[in-house]
């Protein structure tokens, strides 16, 4: 395997600011930077010392055991379960459920979990758990139900399930029906090329589809497929025996909230007086929660705080913190965390060592830190997640043989494709074609300006008649140049695949990409050399051939 460095940049200021440390203000806000060892053994002795204030570890465990039941776990997983139970500290990142996991960006944070748990057990010389929290709260359906895959015909085609009838709640709650997931396995299968791997993975995916009647379901199948081997312990954030651990915290959360919501707001000025955007909603007077109402299909409503009462934004929801510290011991199932509380009810749940996370996770858990101190928890160390660009040896030949790398394709790859063909034109077409047309011109101008001079009225008619000739020459330069190129309708279809492959879609791979491409050309070796290639705590883009 031939590994190259490319240095891929993200769009968020703060991000970059904190992993590479070029404003010292930014690790104030977050505590541990990764990349220093002594913050490893600095934090594990902070789990050990507030480790009564957590929830129960056995509690924990046999959640994640009866979860895990239904995936038929690994050996590793159920090991590293039990280590839960005895208190185990993990590294833990997550994401919303995707179809057929969604883009490489999800398998990149699993590798990454998996990596630095792997990392911190070598250097503290103990157990260090994967753990991958799948989100199955959120109820962004459009972001969840699709799919890219590249076709036999070299083609980005995006498969995607329409949203099932009924209430807006979230992913795990949604069923999807047996036909609706036979409808797009057929439509995968006619989809993918042909290859020795295409009939097992179908019929993988087809069975795993039978026990799973939502997102979330078949999502933890296929990550436990995938990573079992590496003892990757998963969990669903809106699995109900979960909540019933969490309910304590959730109790917390709104007997504080008033408080809670003072520390994101101080921390959120903090942030803006630095110099950097918001990444997450600071909203004066939200709870910071969610509540799923039953009697509107569980709906997934957002709760705000108006005239001493909790209310949706429309205001046809009114509950008072009595009644939601009452429902939050009885229902606590009814509850769900946001982007800014689940930080801290995942601390609640384990020793969280670290948390992996992508770069705009990164930037707004930068407003979460006034949050943990204000509950007398600490922010866990925050690890940028890894990123990957798979090669392919055919697209690898066809970069060579064009003399792109792999900067030209991700920066100029239109303009190096343009400049091929125009090399390979030795009659200098479009040359020829452009001093035809000047030379047109300076012959025209004369022409016009006597036909001017005998009736001004002309001039507007001779604009118009000069232009029409000159579009005229264009076309023909135009339709000369593709009769030209289609000569060369090979080596275009070689530079598509490079961009197709590399940059689908003017993005990078990671995020448009699904990994049942890689599968069905190579079986699971593809996962090896992910699992396999240099990984750094500090993040970074590998680019890794196949």
């Amino acid at each position: 395997m031939n590994n190259e460095i490319y240095k891929l940049t993200s769009a968020q200021p703060l991000t970059e600011a904190f992993i590479h440390r070029t404003d010292d203000r930014i690790i104030d806000l977050f505590g541990y930077h990764p990349g220093e060892e002594q913050a490893w053994a600095s934090r594990l002795d902070s789990l050990a010392a507030r480790a009564g204030a957590r929830a129960n570890a056995s509690d924990v465990a046999a959640v994640l055991t009866a979860y895990q039941a239904r995936l038929k776990p690994s050996a590793e997983t159920a090991s590293n379960i039990a280590a839960i139970a005895e208190g185990a500290p993990v590294v833990v990142g997550g994401q919303q459920a995707g179809l057929w996991t969604g883009p490489l960006l999800v398998i990149h944070k699993a590798v990454s979990i998996i990596n630095a748990a792997k990392s911190a057990s070598a250097q503290l010389g103990r157990q260090v758990v994967p753990v991958f929290w799948i989100a199955g709260e959120d109820h962004d359906w459009d972001e969840a139900n699709h799919a890219y895959v590249l076709t036999a015909e070299q083609e980005l085609r995006k498969l995607s399930m329409a949203r099932p009838e009924g209430a807006r709640t979230c992913v795990s709650r949604t069923s999807v029906s047996a036909e609706a997931w036979e409808q797009l396995l057929q439509e995968l299968e006619a989809a993918l090329p042909h290859s020795e791997f295409k009939g097992p993975l179908v019929e993988e995916l087809r069975d795993m589809a039978l026990h799973s009647s939502s997102l979330s379901d078949m999502f933890a199948a296929l990550l436990g497929r995938l990573f079992g081997k590496e003892g990757l312990v998963l969990l669903d954030a809106d699995d109900p025996a979960l909540r019933r651990v969490e309910a304590p915290m959730f109790k917390q959360m709104i007997e504080r909230n008033d408080e809670l919501e003072q520390a994101y707001v101080r921390t959120a000025e903090q942030v803006k007086t630095l110099g950097y955007t918001l990444q997450a909603d600071v909203v004066a007077g939200s709870a910071n929660l969610f509540l799923f109402q039953a009697d509107k299909g569980d709906e997934r409503t957002l709760l705000h705080k108006l005239g001493g009462s909790f209310q949706d934004r429309k205001q046809t929801l009114s509950i008072t913190k009595d009644e939601l510290l009452q429902l939050a011991e009885s229902r606590p199932e009814q509850f769900s965390n946001n982007v800014l509380t689940r930080p801290l009810m995942q601390d609640y749940l384990f020793p969280v060592l670290a948390t992996v996370l992508g770069p705009g996770e990164i930037a707004y858990w930068a407003l979460t830190g006034g949050a943990f101190r204000m509950l007398g928890m600490e922010m866990p160390i925050i690890v940028p997640r890894m990123s990957y660009t798979l090669i392919e040896g055919t697209v690898a030949k066809h970069m060579q043989k064009y003399e792109l790398t792999f900067s030209d394709v991700m920066e100029r790859f239109e303009d190096r494709k343009a400049d091929w063909l125009k090399q390979q034109d030795g009659l200098s077409i479009e040359g020829q074609f452009d001093s035809a047309k000047q030379s047109f011109i300076e012959l025209y101008k004369p022409l016009l300006e006597l036909a001017t001079s005998v009736a001004p009225s002309l001039a507007k008619l001779g604009d118009t008649n000069m232009q029409k000739i000159v579009e005229q020459i264009e076309y023909m330069g135009s339709k000369t140049v593709d009769t030209f190129n289609k000569q060369f309708e090979a080596s275009i279809r070689q530079l598509d695949r490079i961009g197709l492959s590399v940059k689908p879609a003017g993005k990078p791979q990671e995020r448009v990409l699904n990994m049942v491409i890689y599968w069905n050309r190579y079986g699971l070796n593809w996962l090896d050399k992910l699992l396999e290639a240099p990984y750094s705590r500090t993040g970074g883009h590998e680019i890794v051939h196949l």
